[in-house]
């Protein structure tokens, strides 16, 4: 397919007086196209396009297609049929009455083109740069940010069904490469074994009798990986998909023993596994992970959204992130700071719950001209948790001379300052072990070993008087009734959650849900804007008529 920018086009007259006759009080389509004029244009998407072929549909409708598909929930057949059919998509699509519309796979083709061109981003980076042309977002103001869950497209499987569906993945593609070598080397029962979806047997119930099925699947792993790696088709073998899963999988589930006859194979226990190592959970869908949060599990991915949250200013989405499940919220603010930055709306005041709050993150945000809103962790030490007992905030810091005086008036004995790979910097201060074994009030301070003084771990000065300064800031009326403006987000949340299925996705892969997240957010922002345009306004939490009734604190 090749790409011929076209001129930009009028709405056809008669499409424009049908539509101006049927939505006398506004469409969001309608409206968005009057306000806004052209959104997308066919030279964002030219390099996706070969220069030769047969002249593809102009992409910046199939963009607009997309947006409109994800904000109404519609499949691809559904959207296609909509363009046919509905006067509000063909008056912003600028097509005839009469226009038939295109072949729904059309739309998978386009987003296969965005997703090689690493340009999904423009969904939604386009309507935002049309939006700070007319002046409805900028830089320097309030946004906020929240994340949502988010189920893979797979079914979620236990140990025994991952190694076990595993395998067979790796059985079907090998089929289908080799189907001559493959029957060769196979035992028979493996037919019975790995014919059907592994769901679809009644696996065994007691313990002993899991172990030994999980065991004979992973002999079975064992010696297909042996007899590929040894065979004449072991290159293109190996880079199959499902095979470099079960390479991945097998060290993991099972622990190899080496033994005079050879090097055998063990099934682990759950306590045998490393719980902190994120783990492939479905060899059709490897970029999913298994996720606890807040009494919730999922397999999936989650997905970030940032908004402005300015009184005097439409509410829109300013940047979508997504990352598998496993990835901390803390990971992904230094990411989310510098894709505002980069779209020239970096905020001043960036609200945000715990989980994306730390000392080291604020000092960044800081260096950015950021200021990171919302609720430090406190100190967790049991000292801060015992009335009476002397936490870090009674100890008097001297930064300059690298000492530490205690509430007793002892000085600290050493000051050593340690930055490692795997751990942030840190200070570990130590008290000399005779002034603490004196000591009248040591039961306050220290649960350490009498020959053991105390110790403290600081951060380093900036990250320290952040990280306070935070913590002092929370426990004022004043910080917060500042913090309460993050709690918009949530319905924000919801919104996608919805009207475009958010917490669901449509596709297998990170990349093809990253491209459903930034096309709901875009599609929220449609909404947005015809709200805004309209003034309409923000509608009042709902309260029942029984809880009106609830006497005030």
């Amino acid at each position: 397919m090749s790409l011929k920018p076209q001129s930009d086009s009028l709405v056809p007259a008669d499409t424009q007086r049908v539509a101006k006759a049927v939505f006398k009080k506004g469409n969001p389509y309608v409206t968005l196209h009057d306000e806004l004029g052209p959104i997308f244009d066919d030279t964002d998407f030219t390099e996706l396009f070969s220069k030769v072929g047969q002249s593809a549909i102009p992409p910046w409708r199939l963009a607009l297609v997309t947006l409109m598909q994800f904000r109404e929930n519609l499949s691809d057949r559904q959207a296609a049929e909509a363009v046919r059919s509905r006067i509000d998509w063909k008056y912003l699509l600028r097509l005839e009455l009469s226009d038939t519309g295109f072949d729904h796979s059309v739309l998978s083709e386009f987003r296969g083109r965005l997703l090689a061109g690493n340009v999904e981003h423009l969904l939604l980076d386009k309507l935002l740069e049309r939006c700070q042309d007319l002046g409805l977002v900028k830089a320097g103001g309030k946004q906020r940010t929240d994340s949502t869950r988010v189920l893979g497209a797979i079914r979620s499987l236990n140990r025994l069904e991952v190694v076990g569906e595993t395998l067979r993945a790796a059985l079907n593609d090998l089929a289908v490469l080799a189907p001559e070598w493959l029957q060769q080397i196979v035992p028979e029962e493996w037919f019975q074994r790995y014919g059907r979806r592994i769901e679809d047997y009644r696996l065994p119930s007691k313990p002993a009798e899991r172990i030994a099925y999980a065991q004979q699947v992973g002999e079975d792993g064992d010696y297909l990986l042996k007899r590929l790696a040894t065979s004449e088709i072991a290159a293109e073998g190996k880079a199959l998909k499902t095979v470099q899963v079960l390479e991945e999988l097998w060290p993991y589930h099972y622990e190899y023993n080496t033994e005079e006859d050879g090097v055998s194979l063990h099934w682990k226990s759950d306590k045998q596994l490393a719980k902190k190592t994120p783990t492939i959970e479905s060899p059709y869908d490897t970029d999913v992970r298994y996720r606890r949060r807040c009494g919730t599990t999922w397999t999936g991915y989650i997905t970030h959204l940032s908004e402005t949250c300015d009184d005097d200013s439409c509410h829109l989405i300013t940047h979508v992130m997504t990352t598998d499940a496993s990835v901390h919220e803390a990971q992904c603010v230094d990411d989310i700071h510098q894709a505002l930055i980069d779209k020239h709306l970096r905020p001043k005041e960036h609200f945000a719950d715990t989980a994306y709050v730390n000392a080291f993150l604020l000092v960044n945000a800081q260096r950015q001209g950021i200021e990171m809103v919302g609720p430090a962790r406190f100190d967790t030490n049991w000292q801060a948790r015992t009335e009476g007992a002397f936490d870090m905030t009674r100890f008097e810091i001297d930064w300059e001379n690298e000492q530490v005086t205690c509430p007793q008036g002892k000085l600290s004995q050493s000051w050593k300052a340690y930055h490692r790979d795997s751990e942030k910097p840190y200070i570990l201060i130590r008290f000399n072990f005779q002034d603490c074994a004196d000591c009248p009030v040591r039961s306050l301070c220290t649960k350490a070993k009498p020959t053991v003084g105390r110790t403290l771990r600081l951060l380093p000065q900036a990250e320290y008087e952040a990280l306070e300064k935070a913590r002092a800031i929370q426990t004022t009326a004043e910080g917060q009734e500042r913090y309460r403006r993050r709690a918009g987000i949530e319905s924000t949340i919801a919104q996608g959650v919805n009207n475009g299925g958010l917490r669901r996705s449509r596709y297998m892969g990170m990349a093809k849900t990253h491209l459903q997240n930034v096309a709901i957010g875009a599609a929220v922002n449609i909404d947005r804007l015809f709200n805004w345009l309209q003034e309409v306004p923000l509608a009042m939490t709902r309260v029942s008529r029984f809880k009106a009734l609830e006497p005030a604190a």
